[in-house]
Parts: C-alpha cells; sequence; structure tokens
C-alpha cells in the first residue's frame, strides 16, 4: 500500500494489481500514432481513468491534495498562454486558408525538425495517451489523440474533452494528435522559435507539438483551434461562447470576453447548461466542444458562483496554481501570489443543471455581452443579422482604471470574434458563416452591456446584475421582442423603450448622464474606436455590414 503525502489516506498500488478496462492498453501495446512515429516508450499508460491518474500524479510528486480532495498543482513560469510562442506551419495547405496576419509562421522544415527531436524526447519515458473527443456533436466531432508526459495532465484533459463509451473505443480512429512535453526546450536556432517554449501546429499533419510549459490551458486550447480550422469547412460554426437551454428548447448563444459576466449569466438555476466556454453550431443544433470546465478561481466565492465554488471541494478537480496551506490543506481562493490566472479543472458533470450530451437544438437567441466602461452602451440593444456580424467581428469590451499599468481612464478592447488569439482562418469567414445561420435559423440578436450606466467608470455605477437578468431573461421567453423600440442615434441599434421590472430611465442611457453634453462626447469617442478597429474588415464585408458601423464622429 503507498501512502501520500502524510495526509492518512492510503491508496491501492494499480500500477500492480488494478486489471485494466477495455480501453486501457498493456505495457507491451502502443497508441497508433506512436508506432507510426517510431517511438518505443518506457511504459504507455493508454486511456488511464481518472483514479489511476489522480494516484500516480500523488506518486509522481506532480501534485497535492487539498481538503475535499481535489488536486493542487502548479505550474512554474507559465501560468496562461504563451501567445507569442504559437505558430503555424505554412505551407501549400495552409498558404490561402491561415490568416496570416493573426498567426506566427513555421516552416515545414522547422517542424520536421522539431518534431524528430520530440520523438527522441519521449523515448525511454513513461508516457500517457488518452484517445478522446473534441465535439458532442456525432456527425463533426474531432476524435483526438493526446500524449503527455505528466500524469496530470492527462488527468486535465480527460476532463476537459468527451471521453468515448468502450463501444466507441473499440472503433476509436484519432484524426488529430497533440503531443505535450514540458520538460521538453525548443531550441530558437534550429526549430525556428522565439525561445525554449512552443506551440507549433501543423494542420497538413493534423499535429500540434507543446514544449516549454506546464500550463495545461495549451493542450485545452490547441484542439479549440482544431476545431476553428476544420469545422468551417463542414458549414459547421466553431464558436467561443457558453450556450444554455431549457425544456422548451430555446436555446440562447453567450458571446463575451472576461470580465463581462458570460459564466455568471449563462450559469442560471433555471436553465440547462450545455458548456461554458467552447461550442460548435452544426445543422444539427448547437454542441459543446468539451466535456469539462476550466473556470477561473482567483477570487471565486460560494456566495457569488456556488456551483464552481463547490467544485473545489471535489475529488479530483485538478486546481492550477492556486494557493493551498501546506498543514490544514485549505485553499485561499483570493491569494494571487501563484498566479492571476488561478484555474480549475473538472467534469461538468459536476454543475448540478448540466446537459450530459453536450447539445440542444438550434438557438432562439444570441446575446453578446460588453462591459463599456464608458456607460455609453444601453443594458439591452436588438441587433439585425448584419449587425450582428459588425459587432462579432468588433469583439468589444474595455478595460477600467487599474487592471493594467498605465491605464487611468476606460480603455476599449476588441478582440475578434471574441476570440481572436484561436482564429486560424479569416475572421471575415466566421463573420459570414455566422451570420448566414442567424438567418437560416431566425436568431434573435441582443447585444447587453453589464458595464456601468449613468458615467463613465470612476463616476457612474455598474449595470445593477438584477436589471440585466431581468432583460435577459425577457429576451429569452420572447416577452422582449413585443415591446417598443428606439433606434439608437449613434449606433443605429433598436433599444426597448419601456421593459417591466426595469427601471425606465437607464433603457437610455443618456438620460442617466447628469451632463449630457458629456455623454454625447463620450459616444461619439467610442464611435470612433468602433470605425477605427473595424477599417480592417471593411474590404472583407459587405455594404450592409459597413452600414452597421456607429455613425457619430468627435466633436472638433
Amino acid at each position: 500500500m503507498l501512502q501520500i503525502f502524510g495526509t492518512g489516506q492510503h491508496w491501492p498500488n494499480h500500477f500492480a494489481t488494478e486489471p485494466k478496462s477495455k480501453s486501457e492498453e498493456t505495457m507491451s501495446d502502443q497508441v497508433a500514432i506512436l508506432a507510426e512515429l517510431g517511438v518505443r516508450p518506457q511504459s504507455l499508460r493508454k486511456n488511464w481513468k481518472e483514479a489511476r491518474l489522480y494516484e500516480t500524479s500523488l506518486a509522481n510528486g506532480e501534485a497535492r491534495v487539498a481538503s475535499g480532495g481535489a488536486l493542487v498543482v502548479e505550474t512554474g513560469q507559465h501560468t496562461g498562454r504563451s501567445a507569442k510562442d504559437k505558430f503555424t506551419v505554412r505551407d501549400a495547405t495552409t498558404e490561402n486558408t491561415v490568416w496570416w496576419d493573426n498567426n506566427a509562421s513555421m516552416t515545414p522544415e522547422h517542424f520536421d525538425v522539431l518534431l524528430e527531436d520530440f520523438k527522441t524526447h519521449l523515448a525511454g519515458q513513461d508516457i500517457y495517451a488518452q484517445e478522446l473527443f473534441g465535439g458532442a456533436d456525432l456527425d463533426h466531432r474531432l476524435p483526438v489523440t493526446v500524449i503527455n508526459e505528466l500524469a496530470w495532465h492527462s488527468l486535465f484533459i480527460r476532463h476537459l474533452l468527451r471521453v468515448p463509451t468502450d463501444a466507441e473505443y473499440a472503433n476509436f480512429k484519432s484524426e488529430f494528435t497533440i503531443i505535450n512535453c514540458p520538460t521538453f526546450r525548443a531550441d530558437p536556432a534550429r526549430h525556428g522559435t522565439r525561445s525554449e517554449t512552443v506551440i507549433a501546429v501543423n494542420f497538413a499533419k493534423r499535429m500540434v507539438l507543446i514544449g516549454g510549459t506546464s500550463y495545461a490551458g495549451e493542450t485545452k486550447k490547441s484542439v479549440f483551434t482544431a476545431l476553428n480550422y476544420y469545422l468551417p469547412t463542414q458549414g459547421v460554426m466553431p464558436m467561443h461562447c457558453s450556450v444554455n437551454t431549457s425544456d422548451k428548447d430555446d436555446a440562447a448563444i453567450f458571446f463575451g470576453l472576461s470580465g463581462t459576466g458570460k459564466t455568471t449569466l449563462s450559469a442560471d438555476a433555471s436553465r440547462i447548461l450545455i458548456g461554458d466556454d467552447e461550442h460548435g453550431w452544426s445543422e444539427n443544433g448547437l454542441f459543446n466542444f468539451e466535456g469539462g470546465c476550466y473556470a477561473k478561481m482567483i477570487k471565486l466565492s460560494a456566495e457569488a458562483e456556488p456551483e464552481i465554488f463547490a467544485t473545489t471541494k471535489q475529488w479530483g478537480t485538478v486546481l492550477e496554481n492556486v494557493v493551498m496551506d501546506p498543514d490544514t490543506r485549505e485553499l485561499d481562493l483570493d491569494d494571487a501570489t501563484l498566479a492571476e490566472n488561478s484555474r480549475g479543472a473538472y467534469p461538468i458533470s459536476a454543475i448540478p443543471n448540466a446537459s450530459e450530451s453536450g447539445r440542444c437544438g438550434q438557438p432562439k437567441n444570441l446575446i453578446m455581452l460588453t462591459a463599456d466602461a464608458f456607460g455609453v452602451m444601453p443594458p439591452i440593444a436588438k441587433l439585425t443579422p448584419a449587425q450582428a456580424m459588425y459587432h462579432f467581428l468588433s469583439g468589444y469590451t474595455a478595460k477600467v482604471a487599474g487592471t493594467e499599468k498605465g491605464v487611468t481612464e476606460p480603455t476599449a478592447t476588441f478582440s475578434t470574434c471574441f476570440g481572436g488569439p484561436f482564429m486560424p482562418r479569416h475572421p471575415s469567414e466566421y463573420g459570414n458563416l455566422l451570420r448566414d445561420l442567424i438567418g437560416k435559423y431566425d436568431v434573435d440578436c441582443w447585444l447587453v452591456s453589464t458595464g456601468w450606466t449613468g458615467g463613465p467608470y470612476g463616476q457612474g455605477n455598474r449595470m445593477p446584475i438584477k436589471a440585466t437578468r431581468a432583460l435577459l431573461n425577457a429576451a429569452l421567453d420572447g416577452s422582449l421582442n413585443n415591446v417598443k423600440f428606439r433606434k439608437d442615434d449613434t449606433f443605429g441599434f433598436m433599444v426597448p423603450e419601456a421593459v417591466p421590472g426595469v427601471d425606465t430611465k437607464i433603457l437610455n442611457p443618456r438620460s442617466t448622464w447628469a451632463d449630457t453634453a458629456a455623454y454625447d462626447k463620450q459616444a461619439a469617442k467610442l464611435a470612433d474606436m468602433f470605425v477605427a478597429n473595424f477599417a480592417k474588415f471593411e474590404p472583407y464585408v459587405d455594404e450592409t455590414v459597413r452600414a452597421s458601423a456607429p455613425k457619430a464622429k468627435t466633436p472638433a
């Protein structure tokens, strides 16, 4: 028997005694991709289940146990994505399909050398392999093999992707491979990288190589990147969004950047959560790319996020860079000593009202969330399909003073498609596909501001969450379509004049400002920011989308 970290708990030695399930290979068997590459590891832990991976991560000294049973791990230097170290191989497959303004390139020759060095690195090691699905849609899911050096990384991705049934394992044929070796160090001169860290994407070989970082989110986002590249060719829209539905089959899509309330507003106890981060939209309806959640932990509270908070006390949750008392094993979620981006990974089944299938019907509503710190956006506005494409390509929100060094007033932030770093294709491809789907399925589109009212950040107040929920509920149940609307002078979208249960004054942002001239100036300033940001997309969209731009100009 093996005693772990003085916890008093004893765990059976599965390496020697536990019989293998139908999905697990013997030590002498190979994952197909490893056989093709000619890699012969010391041992191969294929499709190990959660308990074995949990136990092994402790035995290997990779993790510690928190009170309640979560695994606590530290990722060292990298506590978030290494965006500047991500490269896409530029070859005949990608030359005319990848958005090179947004994706750094790597030569096929550099990738081949990198792959050979990864193979050498893996030889003779104990490695882990998971065969999983990216996507819940049975017609459009991507079978993925993920090869890891670390047991907790294998547990993480087993939480995050969708685990096949035994019958599906029997016929599993991988179509994409991710090899993650945190102890590998890239050589910029030899591999064409920027540093010792590398995320190399090769769409022709259908492979991603990750080295020099222990941050597990790189693996998750590599799957998202692959789906963002392959699915549009099938007429399927990949989206960085949350989705929920109800027993009335009235699914809703929630787009929003960090700080806009996407997770909070989509996690409605009265509705069924399909997923909180990555989804596809196909002829079959909406579907979750994942089988789990990867939630931010910093300053998480039981009062504000009870369902997510409960996962920190759950056996098997993987907590990255969360501070823990070494004696009591109690967590301090407010402590950012290790990272502001502390994270928790857990299966979606940990959320009480989550969908097991990860699928639902066609959406009835599409919501784009923005935290407008300038205080000029209304709490809700209705968008035409062309306006929805304009705001989707814009991906607007705002940073507030104090969030970054040197930020002393609200700063506009535009992240195209609400997920620009993971978009290998040109944004117009995603925007046109989204607009076509909105039209085909007659989806109502809404822009919701969870930002400031009565003035900008520092002068006004945050939009009341009660009002936001009331407006969202009215949109989702269809009653908002029955109220009277006015056209916004600056942005051109339609704004409700009165909604039951909501203070009429906040529906007209200008009326909430003590100085209306100051409002006009601020609105014109934001409008000009939109126009300047959208200039790069104008050659790729039609006149109806260009006409959706704000019309105001900054006063002299």
